[in-house]
């Protein structure tokens, strides 16, 4: 039986959370995969998706650095008011 969902750039969107989660089954994924392959847009989504989820996993990390550091960090990020939530 094969199972042909022909997806969208919208399909790509509607599943995309649980995709990243891993809870597509194996058809979806592949399909997923194949369609962000071929499409630059939603591998951008994608790509840049995955690389937020890192960066807030990684969060704590931030907190850690010095003051002075993070003043700057923060500055060049334009994150002024959370910086001052300190």
């Amino acid at each position: 039986m094969t199972h042909e969902h022909n997806l969208t750039c919208q399909n790509i969107i509607e599943n995309l959370n649980a995709y990243i989660d891993g809870e597509v089954d194996d058809v979806l994924c592949t399909e997923i995969e194949a369609h962000i392959q071929s499409c630059p847009d939603c591998r951008i989504v994608v790509t840049t998706l995955k690389k937020t989820i890192e960066l807030c996993k990684n969060a704590d990390s931030v907190a850690s650095l010095p003051v002075e550091t993070r003043h700057r960090l923060f500055a060049k990020l334009n994150l002024e008011e959370y910086d001052k939530k300190d």
